[in-house]
């Protein structure tokens, strides 16, 4: 990893493959090396270079103490953008990366050039928020839940049907998350999930964008993500089967081919 300091974070990066570069935002809690297991691999043999980043609350990028807003996440990577002479680049985000590149093509249309926005929202519906407050409350409690616990909770609530069913797949996410789970990440980060409607801020993103929505996505779900696409002007909307809301690591094939399909046309 190599690193910079945008907006006074220092940001842990990797710039990788050769061809016109994109950039890929992760969302909560993750960093951004999950791109490189799946798609990174397939946009450099599509012939486009990557750029991957681990957000501000993930190490080794800076985790200052304190909440997140949405606008720190933003003026991060766009700095970012403009520290590696990016502009306008083609961008991936995914949940909460989906939301910084949405607030990019609102605010900053001249450092995007066209983007992919995976399991998005503009806004919160009543169940999301919800579950959103109840997370928010069980931060602030200050409870920490065993980790078995918390890999159960993210395996039921992040995969599909699909692969709930299939007991060789669970075995495996389940001891990934609870390995992973060591409470290394900031907490910042969940106040920075979106619980304001942007989607008539959407109607200026110019950039042509397309939406992937997940079927099976709880977070946010198909029907969220499409009042994203028909906000945005210029925008097409895919839905990928059987997965949920880490449907870049359960379906990665299907997603690479939306992504590489829309870049080669953009």
């Amino acid at each position: 990893m190599d690193f910079l300091t945008s907006n006074g974070i220092r940001l842990a990066y990797q710039r990788s493959g050769a061809g016109e570069p994109v950039l890929l935002i992760m969302g909560s809690d993750s960093a951004g090396r999950a791109w490189t297991i799946h798609q990174t691999p397939a946009l450099h043999r599509a012939g486009y270079a990557t750029v991957v980043f681990d957000n501000r609350g993930i190490p080794p990028s800076d985790a200052p103490a304190g909440k997140y807003a949405l606008a720190d996440m933003v003026a991060d990577t766009r700095g970012l953008i403009e520290a590696l002479d990016l502009a306008p680049c083609r961008i991936v985000g995914t949940s909460l990366g989906a939301m910084i590149a949405q607030e990019l093509a609102i605010d900053h249309p001249e450092l995007v050039r066209c983007a992919v926005l995976v399991a998005t929202r503009g806004r919160l519906d009543a169940a999301r928020r919800a579950q959103h407050e109840a997370d928010l409350a069980l931060i602030e409690s200050g409870l920490r839940l065993p980790a078995a616990y918390e890999a159960a909770h993210k395996v039921f609530t992040m995969f599909s049907p699909a692969t709930l069913n299939d007991d060789t797949a669970v075995a495996g996410w389940l001891d990934l998350f609870e390995l992973s789970g060591a409470g290394l990440t900031s907490s910042g980060q969940a106040w920075a999930d979106l619980t304001g409607d942007r989607l008539a801020a959407l109607g200026r993103v110019t950039a042509p964008c397309r939406v992937v929505a997940f079927a099976d996505d709880l977070i946010t779900p198909p029907h969220l993500c499409a009042e994203v696409a028909e906000a945005i002007p210029d925008c097409d909307l895919v839905e990928i089967p059987d997965c949920g809301h880490l449907g870049y690591l359960e379906r990665p094939e299907e997603l690479n081919r939306a992504l590489i399909e829309f870049f080669d046309t953009h």
